[in-house]
């Protein structure tokens, strides 16, 4: 299992992002900030909130330097059918692990009511090093907050102390004033 302050586990995973099919690996995104967030699967409930939710702030991520990354287990195709009937503009990738090998990596597999292998939902930020610096992991119940996780981006990036509740622009605690 994956820990925080640990280089990232690399993948090469097969993907779907504005009407295109392409391989991704980890190590494309050397040099930048990336946010990894798995979801249980397509054509649900809470994940098109959640797929909609990064798309609407993916303009804030992108203003700060980070690339997004959505997994799930579902299929290329299965993406791809689920862009185009619900989900509409999507701009960022959708990976699929069909072999369910990389949530096993990165210790969020699960198995749902009916007993299939799926992914928790895990939010990872690693930086430009590879290095994995913010981990969550939640019930599948509950969607998680994308202004937090750009939030805690942010904040990572500063390289400082930041207190509870820090905002953008707010002092670090190791700041002088």
């Amino acid at each position: 299992m994956v820990k925080v302050g640990e280089m990232a586990p690399d993948f090469v995973l097969p993907g779907y992002a504005k009407g295109e099919f392409k391989k991704y690996a980890l190590n494309d995104f050397h040099g930048k900030w990336l946010v990894l967030f798995f979801y249980p699967a397509d054509f649900t409930f809470v994940c098109p909130t959640e797929i909609q939710g990064f798309a609407h702030e993916y303009a804030r991520f992108a203003k700060a330097g980070a690339e997004v990354l959505g997994a799930s287990v579902d299929s290329v195709y299965s993406h791809k059918a689920w862009v185009e009937q619900e989900l509409k503009d999507v701009p960022y990738p959708l990976l699929s692990d069909a072999n369910k090998e990389i949530i096993e990596t990165y210790g969020i597999a699960t198995t749902d009511d009916n007993g299939a292998k799926v992914a928790l939902r895990g939010t990872f930020i690693i930086d430009p090093d590879g290095i994995l610096k913010y981990a969550l992991v939640s019930d599948n119940n509950v969607g998680r907050s994308v202004g937090e996780t750009l939030r805690v981006l942010e904040a990572l990036q500063t390289g400082g102390l930041c207190q509870v509740d820090w905002q953008p622009g707010t002092p670090l605690l190791n700041q002088k004033k």
